[in-house]
Formats: C-alpha cells, sequence, structure tokens
C-alpha cells in the first residue's frame, strides 16, 4: 500500500513537471499582458488589448522619477528607469494629458537659452515664453524586483524521498520570478495623494531558457524586451496602471489646454 502510494505520488510529479517543461505560466493579477504599440495624435496605436483605457482625459500629468530608485541588481542589465515606459501606457489609457519633465523639457530649454543668445532665427521662431502646460499631476512608480529559485528547494525535498529522487534535474530548473510595482498620483495644486495603485505579476519558468512573455514595442519599451526580468517588470506597471484607472475614472475633470494641430484638424 505504501509503494502504491508513493508511485501514484511520483507519477503525479512527474506529470506536473513534465505539462510544464517547455512551457512558461505568466501571471499578471490573475492574467498575463504585454506593453507595445505607439500613442499621439492617432491615439493609441498597437497597444495591449489589457490596457484599461478612459473614454475622455481628466488633466494634464507628469510622470516623476522616484527619489528612491528602483530595487532591481544592475545585472540584470535593465534600463535606469520605468519612466517612459509608464509615460506610454499613461498616454496611450487616454486618461491624461502627459506633459513632458525629463529630456523634451532640457531640450526645450535649450532652445529657449539658443534663441535668447540670438544664435537662432528670431521671426518665425515657434518657441516663446509663456507657452507651456503645467502638470496639474504628478504620477510617481515605484518598483521591486526578486528572483527566487524555488527548484533547488523541490529538488532537496524529492532527493530525500525513494522513488521520486529521480525527478531532481527537472525540478532544480524551476524559477519564480516576480515584480511588485506602484503608482502614486499627487494633486499638484494641492500635494495631496489622491490614488495609488499597486500592481503584480509571477512567471513560472519550468527549464525555458529566454522564455517570451509578450513583445514590448517602440522607443519607451526598448531595453524592457531583452530579458525576462524587463518583461515581467513591464507586466508589473501594465498591471499598477490598470488599477489606478479605477481611481482616476472617479476624479473630477479639468480645463485642459488646446490639443496638439493635426492634419485632419486642418482639413488635410
Amino acid at each position: 500500500m505504501k509503494f502504491r502510494a508513493v508511485a501514484a505520488l511520483s507519477a503525479a510529479i512527474s506529470c506536473l513537471l513534465l505539462a510544464g517543461c517547455g512551457k512558461s505560466s505568466t501571471s499578471l493579477g490573475e492574467g498575463g499582458s504585454v506593453v507595445s504599440g505607439s500613442a499621439g495624435p492617432s491615439g493609441a496605436h498597437n497597444a495591449s488589448r489589457e490596457l484599461v483605457k478612459c473614454d475622455a482625459p481628466v488633466a494634464t500629468l507628469a510622470l516623476v522619477e522616484n527619489p528612491n530608485g528602483y530595487a532591481y541588481a544592475s545585472s540584470y542589465q535593465l534600463p535606469s528607469s520605468p519612466v517612459p515606459l509608464v509615460r506610454l501606457m499613461a498616454q496611450q489609457s487616454g486618461c491624461f494629458r502627459v506633459v513632458d519633465r525629463a529630456a523634451g523639457l532640457k531640450a526645450t530649454l535649450r532652445e529657449q537659452e539658443l534663441k535668447d543668445a540670438g544664435i537662432l532665427r528670431q521671426q518665425g521662431n515657434t518657441v516663446h515664453k509663456g507657452r507651456g502646460y503645467e502638470a496639474q499631476f504628478s504620477l510617481t512608480p515605484s518598483l521591486t524586483f526578486s528572483e527566487r529559485d524555488a527548484g533547488r528547494q523541490i529538488g532537496g525535498i524529492l532527493q530525500a524521498i525513494p522513488y521520486l529522487n529521480k525527478l531532481v534535474g527537472a525540478a532544480e530548473q524551476v524559477k519564480l520570478k516576480q515584480a511588485q510595482a506602484a503608482l502614486l498620483l499627487t494633486d499638484n495644486e494641492t500635494t495631496e495623494q489622491v490614488a495609488a495603485a499597486t500592481g503584480s505579476v509571477e512567471v513560472a519558468d519550468l527549464g525555458v531558457s529566454g522564455a517570451l512573455i509578450g513583445k514590448l514595442g517602440g522607443a519607451a519599451g526598448a531595453g524592457w524586451s531583452n530579458s525576462n526580468e524587463g518583461k515581467v517588470i513591464a507586466a508589473a506597471f501594465l498591471d499598477a496602471h490598470n488599477q489606478l484607472v479605477a481611481q482616476v475614472r472617479e476624479l473630477q475633470a479639468r480645463d485642459l489646454p488646446p490639443r496638439v494641430a493635426t492634419r485632419r484638424g486642418q482639413g488635410g
């Protein structure tokens, strides 16, 4: 009877490991997703089907770097900041008009300095003071990433059980990768934190090197598609963004600046 029980347990674990071999299981909250596509005058293009959207923007938004940095090891070769990735999702969702407070702002200031120095043309110059749009809200991302090698723990247990020690090699290939992301939304007029959301993702990779969790597209996705770790982090931020949208939809819409001119708007 004892032999049959152990044999049955061995068969069950074998089926579980073999069923997972060559496959990767992804959980974004309760499901999996990707970050891709673009955002602009024509709206969200090729955005993830998992991305939750708003019917109309409620305010202008700036993305702010987390002053505490982002908790992932440099050995993962990931971009130094997830802000461009979150900015893409924020614009694709249509919940906010996004203003640039990073490289784009520095470039604008540089152009103004060149104009003031008399280097740029004066007549017909489109760089003028006092035309920038204020950020009515600020969004700050936070991130914790971890990778736990669960296979060795499983292998150690199987090693001590007769008939199951032959499965140790397969079990040691099991790895779990997890990421938790948070997005904090602040009202720049009152400094009140009006919304906060967390997102998480877990990937079980059973002996598959370079398992895919989806493709990241565009400049914002650069660097996040080169490793499983990057894809896990991107998925966690997508989950956090979707949780945040549920709160954003309840905000009272504020006065917005005119939209950027387009060919369609000019009758072209």
